[in-house]
């Protein structure tokens, strides 16, 4: 199959909508950390609603959410591509794969520090 490149505008962002609708539905429906990090996201949306958070709040609240998923779809991605490549174990694979990990860990202690933030006042 040869790749043919779209030159045109509308059409050619268009289809990377729809590749892009189609990764993240791929990410939601077969990675079961993300299925979670969905559930957490759809809780804390919510939560936003049952104790009315200010509009400074849902932006913080919906980039942090942003942030945790984008950041394991990117995880995700780093460790297929690394069991593509190299199928067995692999010390330097594991390395890899371990630190694309240990960034979705930040990710996540950010937005619980995040939903601390802006929980912890309505439930006082």
């Amino acid at each position: 199959m040869k790749f043919q490149k779209d030159e045109t505008l509308f059409t050619g962002r268009l289809k990377s909508m729809v590749f892009a609708a189609k990764g993240a539905f791929k990410l939601i429906t077969t990675e079961h950390s993300v299925m979670v990090q969905s559930t957490v996201a759809v809780c804390m949306i919510i939560a936003g609603f049952y104790f009315g958070i200010s509009k400074e709040e849902w932006l913080v609240q919906t980039l942090a959410m942003g942030l945790v998923l984008g950041i394991e779809g990117l995880n995700t991605a780093v460790e297929k591509i690394a069991d593509f490549i190299h199928p067995d174990y692999h010390e330097r694979i594991g390395f890899i794969k371990d630190i694309a990990a240990g960034a979705v860990f930040f990710a996540a202690l950010t937005a619980i520090a995040i939903a601390a933030i802006i929980y912890i006042p309505y439930l006082g």
